[in-house]
């Protein structure tokens, strides 16, 4: 039998230990992410209006509140197979620094560097087309994504299975529920086989039922020693359970960084 037959086979504690296991064992001098002294300023308007005109750098009084930098001169480094938690309070800058990692969003001053394909369970419902079916939007997110036609065939069936929609999927999705957009969204993600999976602990998708699909589907991709993973939380014993290292946010600024034990425990007393 093989080894990962033998996993599927242990209890859900016992694979998350393996798979957290696996991350302080496996990891390889290459660094696969690199934060170099970014910054991400937004720029914060009254209205709509405004934040068009931001766009051509207006900032007359009346619309323009003011400037803040969700990173702040934010550096760090992450090797490939590790698993790290960003810790922090709402807004740190945890989910801005890894809408950075994922592309959403870039520096405004600064580099950020990333090796390998992403998958982020972050914004789940984020750049899919209301009017195109569920299918076709698998269709338009594996382009997007620079996937092949063949690939995407290959992992159309298991994304339709996965998302549980029924005819649905062939329906356009301006008739989906939050929560089929976001089954659709998990499904996909999941689906592509990523090196480096971003995950957000709020993350909820569907019932009970389908939520532990998901916690199982996440424990199976961190199984793989060669994917590194992001896990944003503010909640230590999440954090600890997951990971095997933490960087601590506060006000977009890096204030520690440690093992998992360390981080957590720095987070802890000042937080």
């Amino acid at each position: 039998m093989s080894s990962s037959e033998q996993a599927k086979q242990q209890p859900q504690e016992a694979q998350l230990s393996d798979a957290k296991d696996l991350h302080k064992t496996s990891v390889s001098d290459e660094v696969v992410i690199r934060f170099d002294d970014v910054t991400k300023t937004y720029n914060l308007y009254k209205n709509d209006r405004g934040r068009f005109l931001g766009i051509f750098n207006y900032k007359k009084k009346s619309v323009f509140l003011g400037s803040v930098d969700a990173n702040n001169h934010l550096s760090f480094e992450i090797k490939k197979g590790e698993a790290v938690a960003f810790l922090g309070r709402n807004g740190a800058g945890k989910s801005t620094a890894l809408k950075m990692v994922t592309g959403v969003t870039h520096p405004t001053s600064g580099t950020v560097e990333v090796k390998g394909r992403v998958s982020a369970l972050l914004e789940l419902t984020a750049g899919f087309d209301m009017q195109l079916t569920g299918r076709e939007n698998i269709h338009l997110r594996g382009q997007i994504l620079g996937l092949t036609k063949r690939e995407i065939a290959e992992i159309e069936p298991g994304v339709v299975d996965f998302a549980e929609l029924g005819l649905y999927i062939d329906q356009p999705m301006r008739t989906y529920s939050s929560g089929m957009k976001a089954r659709l969204g998990f499904a996909f993600a999941v689906a592509i086989d990523p090196e480096i999976l971003v995950v957000d602990e709020a993350l909820s998708v569907g019932d009970r039922a389908f939520q532990k699909k998901c916690i199982a589907r996440i424990r199976e991709i961190m199984m793989d020693e060669n994917v590194t993973v992001l896990f944003v939380t503010h909640a230590s014993a999440i954090a600890k359970e997951f990971c095997s290292r933490g960087i601590v946010l506060d006000k977009g600024t890096k204030v520690f960084e440690g093992s998992i034990d360390d981080a957590t425990a720095y987070y802890e007393a000042n937080y």
